[in-house]
This record gives C-alpha cells, structure tokens and sequence, in this order.
C-alpha cells in the first residue's frame, strides 16, 4: 500500500491532529506532525493524549501494511513512556518498528523524537488482527 492510500485512509483524529505519513513499508512506518497551541496543556507543550493518539495510529498503520486482504486491526493493548516534553510549534517524528508480527498479534514500537533526535516518548502496543465478516 502506497504512502498516499495510506493518507487518504487516516482516520478523523489522526487528521485533526495533523498527522502526515513521510514512510511506509512493512518494517517501518514514519509519520510526524507539527504541534500546533491546541493539542497543547496550559504548559504550550503536546498533550500525552495527543502524543499516544499519534502513535496509536502510526503503530495500527504499520500494522495494516502487514496484514492479508480481508483482515482489520484494533489496539489491544498500549504502554507510553515519556521523556521530554515537545512544545508548540516543534514538529514531532514517530518511527515504528515491529518487535513481533504474528498470526493473530503484532507488536510495534513507536519512537516519537524531536527534529534534534532527542526522545520525547516510547510506546510500545498490542495489535489484534481481525478478519473482516
């Protein structure tokens, strides 16, 4: 699946947040977006929902270009790590990989870094391949 078939099927918080996909294959998915004042607390920097949110969707893509035709996925399971906060206006780069691609699982991780490289914050989720009815 193309980068821009990949795009045109974000879901609408995923476009809300900004969210454009610049890599996808199946071993790696790369998307950032730019953090704009109202993904933000009261502290200008990116709401931890708004970071999970964006790595939710990056590591559920990356799953879908893993996936035979007539199945789906959903988030089973989602663990967030943060490490430095990410302020309005900065663009943030999520990068994930897979540490397991099975039959009815798979498991990504998604690095989420500044444009400097620093690390803002880890997830690590659990995806449920589905078959379509």
């Amino acid at each position: 699946m193309d980068i821009a078939t990949l795009q045109a099927l974000l879901p609408p918080l995923a476009r809300h947040l900004g969210m454009v996909i610049t890599h996808a294959e199946k071993d790696r998915l790369v998307a950032e977006l730019t953090v704009r004042p109202d993904l933000c607390t009261d502290f200008d920097t990116i709401h931890g929902g708004g970071i999970m949110a964006f790595a939710d969707t990056v590591g559920a893509f990356a799953t879908v270009m893993n996936l035979r035709k007539g199945q789906n996925t959903t988030t089973i399971e989602s663990k967030t790590n943060f490490f430095a906060a990410t302020p309005s206006g900065a663009r943030l780069i999520a990068e994930a990989i897979p540490l397991h691609r099975g039959r009815r699982t798979q498991v990504w991780e998604t690095s989420l870094r500044h444009e400097n490289g620093r690390l803002a914050a880890k997830v690590t989720q659990t995806q449920v391949v589905l078959e379509k009815p």
